[in-house]
């Protein structure tokens, strides 16, 4: 494949957001998030010490492993209910200017057929945010997440576990008024628990360092440099060749916080990257990677959002290594009340195959993924949050990876409270 101008991603700590996995419909039943912004999704409560959660969830999914309409069923059974149960603590407290979080999470899920797939849960985080006179500051943290994932892009009844292990480091120095200098690392591991799927097994080293220009308005306008190792711990064999599916990627971005007035901002995190293997060079690529998010806050009660993206996201197949996938996505969510809340998520994204592994593997692949959700959460009390979400997603499929169309619909349930 030749080194043509294209947009991509690689070796990065998450995927991009082309699925609503089996994970997240999981963890919306359980009630609480896996690992987003601190307290994410729980009810709300005082911070500034130890608080303990618990949750109850529920949630029914009538095509559970994504199968093409002309695919047979497992047992004659598409669909399956599960229930959940998590528990969880969180301690978020402050000494000075440096300030600590720590979380940790364990859940049970059980299904009501595939009962192979019961798994327990579990949800590990800690994180400092640190700061040195007016200067200096950064954060530090380690995290750990094993979940269910996804069966999207995977043809299989088996259960399916899989655990990313994070820690990073970074810090700025604020050198001048309106400017800034800022460095960083970062090391994910992804391990599987299918064997199967243990051909992606990997280590992802980032190193990046880049600055920015701080204008009195509150917007930033920076650049980045990084530079991402991938390592696979278990050879891949493509017939009876043993692969070395090792890479090494180097990006230049520009990195934008644009406040456009108090109630609108604009991010952007888009520019160059070259993606290089350590064998099979016309799997390697370079060109144009980027994402922009806009929101917008026309009253005090309703927030809406959009994003669009053009990015490579590596791919977990026999066959191809990664995808170019255009896509967009909007949402909005509603403060009907005081205690109700309502949100609502559409997005498209159209996936290109590329990286092949095997010569005669067609030029011209691709699917296309639509999804849509809405929720509505209730608090009673600000110790307590019900809520309630139904999810749709349609995908046309690329069959010679074994990925048919396939339609799919959610619906989830869940309580949660802090004592």
């Amino acid at each position: 494949m030749p080194n043509i101008s294209r947009s991509y991603r690689a070796g990065l700590s998450t995927l991009a957001p082309r699925t609503l996995p089996l994970a997240v419909l999981l963890i919306l039943a359980a009630g609480m998030p896996a690992r987003a912004e601190p307290q994410a999704g729980l009810p709300a409560g005082p911070l500034g010490g130890l608080h303990p959660y618990a949750g109850v969830g529920y949630f029914h999914d009538d095509n559970l492993f994504r199968l093409a309409p002309d695919q047979p069923a497992y047992d004659g059974q598409r669909g399956d209910s599960a229930a959940s149960l998590s528990g969880a603590l969180l301690f978020d407290k402050r000494y000075g200017r440096q300030k600590v979080f720590l979380q940790g999470k364990v859940s049970k899920v059980k299904f009501d057929h595939f009962r192979q797939l019961d798994y327990d849960g579990k949800d590990f985080l800690g994180l400092l945010n640190w700061q040195l006179g007016n200067r200096f500051e950064g954060s530090a943290g380690a995290s750990y997440a094993q979940l269910l994932a996804s069966y999207t892009d995977l043809r299989s009844r088996e259960r399916n576990l899989r655990v990313q292990r994070r820690q990073h480091a970074d810090g700025a120095w604020r050198m001048h008024p309106g400017w800034r200098v800022r460095a960083g690392a970062a090391r994910d591991k992804y391990t599987y628990e299918l064997t199967a799927q243990r051909v992606n097994d990997r280590t992802e080293d980032a190193l990046e360092a880049g600055f920015d220009y701080l204008p009195r308005s509150g917007s930033t306008a920076g650049l980045v440099a990084r530079r991402i190792e991938g390592k696979y711990l278990n050879g891949r064999f493509v017939g009876a060749a043993l692969l070395n599916d090792n890479f090494t990627q180097y990006e230049l971005k520009a990195k934008i916080d644009w406040k456009v007035t108090a109630a609108s901002s604009l991010q952007a995190l888009a520019g160059y990257a070259r993606r290089k293997h350590a064998v099979l060079g016309p799997r390697d690529a370079r060109g144009f990677d980027g994402k922009v998010t806009a929101s917008l806050h026309p009253r005090q009660t309703l927030r809406l959002n959009g994003a669009a993206w053009r990015q490579f996201a590596p791919l977990e197949s026999n066959l191809v290594t990664y995808s170019l996938n255009r896509g967009a996505s909007a949402g909005a969510s509603w403060d009907a009340t005081a205690k109700v809340r309502v949100e609502a998520a559409l997005s498209s994204e159209r996936r290109r195959y590329e990286g092949r592994l095997l010569s005669n593997f067609p030029t011209e692949v691709r699917d296309r993924l639509r999804q849509a959700s809405l929720g509505a959460a209730w608090s009673p009390r600000t110790s307590l949050q019900l809520s309630a979400a139904i999810a749709r997603q349609r995908r046309t499929g690329a069959d010679i990876l074994g990925n048919g169309g396939f339609k799919s619909s959610t619906v989830s349930f869940s309580a949660n409270a802090q004592f």
